[in-house]
């Protein structure tokens, strides 16, 4: 079986490839999308914390450290897909720290140790495991849960089918975009 890769476009590790786990258990996120994502907040990420959901192979979050980032998190649930995670963070930086942890309680106990500003990238694997029906409702909870925190920006990367209430706990939608089938929707913490 051929492996799969994708890489760093910008920053100080451009050009770094990562190995992408099986397409069974993640979704890699589109070239597209990424670009679009990065080019727009590239400047927000100094001294700041990045946290990717549903990592996979990792490539949010070590795009983010490339771009200035202080520290990076990536949780990821499925076994092999977090071996995967691991050696690419390992690859690169020891500011890319991998955590094989269901994120949404795994994401509390991290906040609650840490009291920088960060960002946090939802990207569930909408399309391709099975029990994830309810994700979106799941990763909504998670955003007003993060309502006491240091939260700058959230994202959250989804179908484009699923659409997102303009109020989510104390976090206000201020722009979506549609990319085919796959959209990007960001959230800010009304003051």
């Amino acid at each position: 079986m051929n492996k799969l890769y994708t890489q760093i476009n910008s920053g100080k590790f451009k050009g770094k490839k990562l190995l992408i786990p099986s397409k069974t258990t993640t979704r890699s996120t589109k070239s597209l999308v990424k670009s679009s994502f990065f080019d727009t907040f590239r400047f927000e990420f100094a001294n700041k914390i990045f946290i990717e959901m549903f990592s996979g192979s990792g490539v949010m979050a070590a795009e983010a450290l490339s771009n200035g980032a202080k520290k990076c998190y990536g949780f990821e649930k499925d076994k092999a897909a977090f071996e995967i995670l691991k050696s690419n963070f390992k690859s690169i930086s020891s500011d890319l720290i991998a955590i094989n942890s269901d994120c949404f309680n795994g994401l509390q106990t991290l906040l609650k140790e840490n009291n920088d500003e960060f960002i946090i990238y939802f990207d569930p694997p909408f399309d391709i495991r099975d029990g994830f029906n309810d994700i979106y409702e799941k990763v909504c909870e998670a955003i007003k849960n993060l309502s006491n925190h240091n939260a700058f920006l959230v994202a959250v990367e989804h179908n484009s089918d699923v659409k997102f209430d303009e109020i989510i706990g104390k976090f206000k939608l201020f722009k979506s975009r549609k990319f085919g089938k796959t959209s990007m929707t960001y959230f800010k913490k009304e003051i």
